[in-house]
């Protein structure tokens, strides 16, 4: 599986739904948590940018946005 299917099943599927769990299993054959990881590696490398450079800026972004509530969360 490259970095450029992990961003169009994520471009087809973006959002979080009650059956995306089932489909990630179904369709890519792998669990929802390895699927995370994998698209977090797939939307930070080169060869996934390349191949859908707007989902992985989303995908990028999301982390972010995710990690700095985190952190806001710990300082409190």
């Amino acid at each position: 599986m490259t970095p450029a299917d992990i961003l169009a099943f994520e471009a087809a599927n973006p959002h979080h739904t009650p059956t995306r769990a089932e489909r990630i299993r179904r369709e890519l054959g792998i669990t929802p948590i390895r699927y995370f990881v994998l698209l977090k590696r797939a939307a930070s490398s080169a060869e996934g940018i390349a191949a859908d450079a707007i989902t992985a800026r989303r995908v990028r972004d999301q982390m972010a946005a995710r990690a700095a509530e985190r952190a806001r969360r710990a300082a409190a």
